[in-house]
């Protein structure tokens, strides 16, 4: 990710989430928006690849407890102050050169100032560090190693081979230069103009004691508007990658997880490491199984006479075996039983258990002798009325 993104991007605005959400609420967010425009299912919709690639990014951010608090830090700093200026990132307040006639002696002391550890390539995990030293030093330093970036990518499984696990071949998104116009974002191969309003700088000065430059307002930061965007990429001068890869998904994945690939991601600058891919795995439906966590569920149907004087059941498991249940007489509709060690494996090898629950049908049609029987039965059984106290509970 570069410095800018800490700028122009609120990933929190990109999954419709406040700046407190917590885990599950993003986990939900971005899954729905992950299905809603995934490629695979809109080919050729540009706009919902573009939907899909951001919230991808997002969610890399704010679902990584590390990278979200640096995330959240550097917003909070930066927007008490700093950007970086120009063209080359160096960072500092307008007009003053540089942070000492801001009034602080150096970069640690503004962001121990700011409440933060004083140590920038800490705090922002180095994202920010090369912006920050910009000014600190007049000698030209050599290219400093930059991690690629992470890549994402989505595989459909059914039911039985995600529990089984199985090796897949995965489409990766990444960001990739339009092959239509040549990454210039122009239609016909023109070209961009430069903006008239940061004249190709890509940044917007703001006045006062505390002056600051942040990205400008008309061309976004890029320093370049587009007056016939590329009908491909629709100006952004990008276009998502076509990259394949063959993963091995683990046993017992479960339906929107999230798997990290180390190292297969974008290739590194300079000699740093490649980034990390990440898999996001959906799972389709089972007909007759379910899933909590480690253990399968099954709905089993008895009829009434088997609820109520019991009896010993045949109960299908995932691996095409069944097992023998016995139900006691008296089982309501809705009653859990347990079957050990037929689940989904977990992740230390353990297996999870079935969960059967009972399911007492009830005929939607009787013959007249059946209908004599069961007045016969409700005359000899002398039942209670099961709603007896209902309003007066319902009331209280």
């Amino acid at each position: 990710m570069s410095t800018k993104d800490y700028f122009d991007k609120d990933y929190y605005k990109v999954l419709g989430l406040s700046k407190d959400a917590k885990p599950a609420d993003i986990k939900k967010a971005f899954r729905k928006i992950a299905r809603d425009n995934h490629p695979d299912a809109h080919p050729g919709d540009k706009k919902a690849e573009q939907r899909f690639k951001e919230a991808s990014e997002a969610n890399d951010i704010l679902s990584d407890p590390d990278k979200r608090r640096e995330y959240d830090e550097a917003r909070r700093l930066l927007g008490a102050g700093y950007r970086p200026s120009g063209p080359g990132g160096a960072g500092g307040f307008p007009g003053g050169g540089g942070f000492s006639s801001a009034g602080f002696g150096n970069l640690g002391d503004l962001f121990n100032q700011a409440g933060g550890s004083g140590n920038i390539s800490d705090l922002l995990g180095g994202l920010l560090g090369n912006a920050a030293r910009g000014r600190a030093s007049a000698r030209p330093s050599a290219p400093r190693a930059r991690r690629g970036a992470d890549v994402e990518g989505t595989v459909t499984l059914d039911f039985r081979r995600a529990v089984d696990g199985a090796t897949v071949t995965v489409s990766m998104v990444g960001d990739q230069p339009c092959p239509a116009c040549r990454g210039t974002g122009a239609k016909d191969a023109s070209l961009p103009r430069v903006c008239p309003t940061c004249q190709g700088t890509g940044v917007n000065q703001r006045g006062g004691l505390m002056g600051v430059t942040e990205p400008c307002p008309e061309c976004h930061g890029r320093g370049l508007l587009v007056d016939d965007p590329c009908p491909v990429c629709h100006g952004s001068g990008k276009s998502g990658g076509g990259k394949t890869m063959q993963v091995r998904i683990p046993a017992g994945v479960d339906d929107g997880q999230r798997i990290r690939i180390k190292g297969k991601g974008a290739p590194g600058e300079n000699g740093g490491p490649a980034g990390d891919l990440y898999v996001t795995v959906n799972v389709t439906p089972h007909p007759v199984f379910g899933r909590k966590g480690n253990n399968l569920t099954i709905e089993v149907p008895v009829t009434y006479v088997e609820a109520a004087l019991g009896t010993d059941i045949e109960v299908p498991t995932l691996g095409g075996t069944t097992v023998r249940l016995r139900v006691p007489a008296g089982t309501p509709s809705g009653r859990t039983f347990r079957v050990r060690g037929k689940g989904v494996a977990g992740p230390k090898g353990e297996p999870g258990d079935l969960l059967a629950t009972i399911e007492v049908t009830v005929p939607p049609t009787l013959t007249q002798q059946a209908k004599d029987a069961l007045l016969a039965y409700e005359a000899v059984a002398h039942e209670l009325a099961p709603r007896a106290d209902l309003l007066a509970r319902a009331s209280s």
